[in-house]
């Protein structure tokens, strides 16, 4: 065939195939080293990343030391530099063998940058995949990295990244009461935004510490909208190995806060969930210790319960929204009602009402009308800060 020929046509494919395709087109912040490569120019520079932070197969810190920027030193998040660290567990400070650059953990001794961290930093860029949940930490993280940028008063560059469950937006409002690194901010579970919208929320919102803002500067990707369907090309945290997992996330976490399993200790973390008080028959599963998963929960145990890897909730598609069937469902079948659920469900859910709905029988219909007023006030805020 002719090669123009067949360029044209896999040129009309693009426009053609789905939004999965389409999304190979997608350029994050990082590739686009033309609009920010100016800015670290005869400049010390840190960097916030981990192994997300790519351009093409090459990690963003090997490219740019290639580039001739000055990297001072590195800041690590939950599961540390190389991603590889398990659920909560702190890191150490350290140095990257392969660079030689310093290490400095903010989920280790402490969680922000202080001034002696950042004494010898002219400017911060920040490059981490997020998943477009208010309990995944990454954008906890950002938060306290833009705090201690802007009491430093140092400029901070976002290198954006598509989010991939930027396609809706849903779940309750954290109640400020219940504020923690899983939740710091009345912003939904699923809140529909990018690292780079966010941080710009943030800012517009003074919802930064005392009020204070951050000078920062996001370089946006290219070739992305919020409808786009977006293929992570590296797993973000140990226990999100693929995109099922990732899509289930928002509504299988729910089961952090109680004594089932929800796979941690599997190969289908997030994606199975059980107990061996469910009755004994069809699906099952034993979480077993790894070095991502040293103590997971029913460890050991032979769990009942259900597989959604399959499901179809585990792709985007139109009127995605947080799936509260299967937590109502594993409650009304759970044998011992009064130990289903633990303190920390009302950090996850980020209220006390949900549970309480839960336990009182509360239709899902009725628990997400519960949700309007405060999805549709947030909505109008978001809608200020959206790049895409």
């Amino acid at each position: 065939m002719n090669r123009i020929l067949l360029i044209c046509i896999l040129l009309a494919g693009c426009f053609f195939e789905t939004s999965a395709q389409y999304a190979d087109l997608v350029l994050p912040g990082a590739t686009q080293t033309s609009r920010y490569l100016s800015l670290l120019k005869n400049k010390r520079v840190g960097m916030m990343v981990n192994q997300t932070a790519t351009i093409g197969n090459t990690h963003l810190v090997d490219s740019l030391l290639k580039l001739h920027v000055k990297i001072q030193k590195i800041f690590s998040p939950e599961h540390g530099f190389r991603g590889n660290a398990g659920h909560g567990e702190k890191v150490a400070n350290s140095i990257d063998s392969a660079t030689g650059i310093p290490i400095i953990s903010l989920y280790g001794q402490h969680r922000k940058a202080t001034a002696a961290d950042l004494k010898d930093i002219d400017i911060l860029v920040f490059d981490i995949q997020d998943v477009g949940t208010r309990f995944f930490t990454y954008i906890s993280s950002l938060q306290e990295l833009m705090e201690s940028a802007a009491e430093n008063k140092k400029t901070l560059i976002i290198l954006d990244r598509p989010n991939p469950n930027g396609d809706y937006v849903d779940g309750p409002i954290l109640d400020t009461a219940y504020r923690s690194f899983i939740g710091m901010q009345p912003i939904p579970i699923v809140h529909g935004m990018t690292v780079g919208e966010y941080a710009r929320l943030l800012n517009g919102e003074r919802w930064l510490s005392k009020g204070i803002q951050c000078d920062i500067k996001v370089i946006p990707c290219e070739n992305y909208s919020h409808q786009t369907f977006y293929r992570v090309p590296i797993k973000p945290s140990p226990n999100l190995p693929n995109m099922a997992a990732i899509n289930l996330y928002s509504s299988t976490c729910f089961f952090e806060g109680t004594v089932l399993s929800l796979g941690r200790g599997t190969d289908k973390p997030f994606q199975v969930y059980g107990s061996p008080l469910f009755p004994k028959q069809g699906f099952s599963f034993t979480p077993r210790a790894s070095a991502s998963n040293p103590n997971p929960v029913l460890k050991d145990q032979l769990c009942y319960g259900y597989d959604l890897s399959n499901v179809p909730e585990t792709v985007p598609r139109k009127g995605r929204k947080i799936e509260l069937k299967w937590l109502i469902d594993a409650y009304r079948i759970f044998p011992d009602k009064d130990k289903f659920f633990i303190p920390f469900f009302s950090k996850v859910a980020g209220n006390t009402q949900l549970q309480q709905q839960i336990v009182k029988g509360v239709s899902e219909a009725d628990i997400r009308k519960s949700w309007e007023p405060g999805l549709a006030k947030f909505k109008v805020i978001r809608a200020k800060y959206l790049l895409y």
